[in-house]
């Protein structure tokens, strides 16, 4: 068994010095709890003349990855540099050099990760990525060993921390997308560019791994269907609420006999669900398991302290390992083919706001429409509309494939303006 374990750091942003501040902090407890001392020995950073508030020599930073990736006596590295090829280049050459991995980085695990997973296999390396989702809720933990015995039919979760902070600032504080925006860019939980949150984008390579991992399967970013929070349009929270629901950006992924569907999208998200009642910058994941039932996870999704919690959880996992010596040995072959559902086999409920002309006759042109394309509709109302002249229709449907749905948005062309469309989540199917 080791005395020390060595230790090389690539990137030092956020949750770089998380990672440093939790295996300084706890120096003592993660000792005892390896028989061994953890230890930074290299860390990769972007400016070496840079002020550092850090408890680490400064000998030991380097702007020169080789340094790092080059170093035999490092027994695990730890990526947090972000970004997508240098990343996946330094993950790869690190397992080629037979050292130990863990990543926070979702990006290249949702784009690369089957490969770097098999490579990870062949070289009889770990590669751990619990921090690539949820920062700091231990989801990869709990569906790989947790939920090991069940077989898992569905999951579904707001994973993505800057459109729940947008949506809950614009129910509870009434506040226009574009202020709660600003104020979540302001706080730090948006980037400068907020684009790969508010459309999905971030949301959908986190379902990518969940869904891969969660079914034993191969599942691609361009499987799931993403829709943008920015179509959210005025007055739908409200309308939402008269409804019994609560708007949420959430990432859904269900398997039956049939395949699997993935989506990313806003949704009206029934309020008795327990996901309704995330808010903030928190995440959750829900997952309905064959024996378990429904179970769900809750807790900070970002930020540097949680996020470097899940990172240093795999790392003692690899210093364990490395301690037993069976790093490498959990095989991640998938068990199953990639299967996935086309439109026609994916089922829900939807809700349309519609803008007709207020003339008789128009109701009846648009129940005709519903029932030519097959469906059955659960409600119809009409809402006050701004535009004289005009009525506000909205329409609840019963399940319908999402096949419908999309030839029912282009059907309506003519007779109605669609204001939004949403599908309905969390409630009983009928």
């Amino acid at each position: 068994m080791k005395n020390e374990i060595s230790i090389g750091l690539l990137g030092y942003g956020t949750v770089g010095e998380g990672v440093a501040k939790i295996l300084h902090q706890h120096k003592q407890d993660l000792q005892h709890k390896l028989g061994a001392e953890a230890t930074i020995k290299k860390v990769l950073i972007r400016n070496k003349h840079k002020e550092r508030d850090t408890t680490l020599d400064p000998a030991i930073f380097t702007t020169d990855i080789e340094d790092i990736l080059n170093d035999s006596s490092l027994d695990i590295i730890i990526e947090v540099m972000g970004g997508i090829e240098d990343a996946r280049q330094a993950i790869e050459k690190a397992l080629k050099a037979g050292k130990q991995v863990v990543t926070a980085n979702k990006d290249v695990m949702a784009e690369f990760g089957d490969g770097l997973l098999k490579l990870a296999d062949e070289q009889k390396c770990d590669l751990f990525y619990e921090a690539s989702v949820a920062g700091g809720i231990p989801i990869i933990r709990t569906l790989e060993d947790g939920l090991a015995s069940d077989r898992i039919t569905s999951l579904m979760g707001i994973v993505n921390g800057t459109t729940n902070f947008i949506l809950t600032k614009m129910k509870n504080e009434n506040m226009t997308y574009e202020a709660a925006l600003a104020e979540a860019t302001r706080l730090g939980y948006a980037e400068t560019d907020p684009s790969a949150d508010v459309d999905g984008i971030d949301a959908a390579r986190k379902m990518v791994i969940l869904s891969s991992l969660a079914f034993s399967t191969v599942v691609h970013l361009e499987d799931v269907s993403v829709r943008s929070m920015k179509e959210i349009q005025d007055g739908d929270l409200e309308i939402a609420a008269k409804f019994g629901y609560t708007m949420k950006m959430v990432g859904s992924s269900k398997k039956n006999e049939d395949g699997i569907e993935v989506a990313v999208e806003p949704v009206f998200l029934a309020d008795s669900h327990p996901l309704s009642a995330v808010n903030n910058e928190f995440n959750a994941v829900y997952i309905h398991g064959d024996a378990v039932g429904e179970t769900m996870l809750y807790g900070p999704g970002a930020g540097s302290l949680p996020t470097a919690t899940s990172v240093v959880s795999d790392v003692i996992a690899a210093c364990r390992n490395l301690q037993l010596g069976v790093n490498g040995k959990r095989t991640h072959a998938s068990q199953h083919e990639r299967v996935i559902k086309p439109y026609s086999g994916c089922f829900a409920k939807y809700f349309y706001r519609l803008l007709v002309k207020d003339d008789v006759g128009v109701l009846s042109q648009l129940t005709a429409i519903y029932s030519n394309n097959g469906v059955s509709l659960q409600s119809v109302m009409q809402h006050p509309a701004k535009v004289d002249g005009k009525a506000e229709i909205i329409l609840l449907t019963h399940q319908i494939s999402r096949k419908q749905h999309l030839e029912l948005l282009k059907n309506l062309e003519g007779t109605a303006d669609v204001i939004s469309h949403y599908r309905i989540e969390g409630e009983d199917k009928a």
